[in-house]
């Protein structure tokens, strides 16, 4: 199944993705509300969860199971770990840009000489 459906592809309704998270339909729903999980909708207005959101719901409840982190804690938390993510991709593609001007900084050099 992970070849076929993307990390990102919303694929869970809303019962399916509280079931294997092991929470209630009303938890999605009130995390949502708060803005920590952000499903997709369908036209008809359904709640769609990609495998990247359910992990995300588990990764919540982790911080306020195993943890006792509560839910302004991890609010924070969640944010933190988004921007680090951001970072992160920011900085791979930077070093993407590098290595492209290095060659061709290279490649420049070889023809002066």
């Amino acid at each position: 199944m992970e070849d076929m459906v993307g990390y990102d592809e919303p694929c869970f309704v809303i019962s399916v993705a509280a079931r294997i998270v092991g929470v209630r339909t009303q938890t999605l729903r009130y995390y949502e509300s708060i803005g920590l999980v952000q499903p997709r909708r369908t036209l008809g207005n359904q709640r769609m969860y990609s495998r990247r959101e359910v992990e995300r719901v588990q990764r919540i409840r982790g911080l306020i199971d195993d943890l006792g982190v509560n839910l302004a804690g991890v609010e924070v938390v969640i944010k933190l770990l988004d921007r680090l993510e951001q970072s992160e991709e920011e900085k791979d593609e930077l070093r993407g840009r590098i290595r492209v001007l290095e060659q061709r900084l290279r490649a420049a050099t070889r023809q002066v000489i």
